[in-house]
């Protein structure tokens, strides 16, 4: 083994030069997955947030209804296809919580005061 170096001083040395190498380029040169820092959300989660988009949706549907935006026809064809997916959505819930009744629609984010 002619290529060490006889002094340990000097394999020390270049040990520690290349763990500081080591170091830096982990720090500054990788990138963390952004899907690291995310919370993990249960399937259940998943679903809720689902359903409360598609009612979220419904309503928003009714409103530019109301509003004279849609026709009723096209009206009654996105209300049911919203009311389709919705069906199939809260059937899912009832599958993963085995809750045959309702489950309750979670509570609103409080909206903050436009003053």
């Amino acid at each position: 083994m002619s290529w060490l170096p006889s002094n340990v001083d000097t394999l020390a040395t270049i040990a520690c030069i290349a763990l500081t190498a080591a170091i830096l380029i982990s720090i500054f040169f990788i990138e963390a997955d952004p899907s690291d820092f995310a919370p993990h959300r249960s399937h259940l989660d998943q679903l809720f947030e689902k359903r409360d988009t598609i009612y979220d949706n419904l309503r928003d549907l009714k409103f530019e209804y109301r509003s004279g935006k849609f026709a009723e026809d096209d009206f009654e064809a996105m209300k049911q296809t919203l009311e389709n997916e919705a069906a199939v959505v809260l059937a899912e819930i009832e599958l993963v919580t085995g809750n045959e009744g309702a489950v309750p629609r979670r509570p609103a984010q409080p909206v903050a005061n436009r003053n």
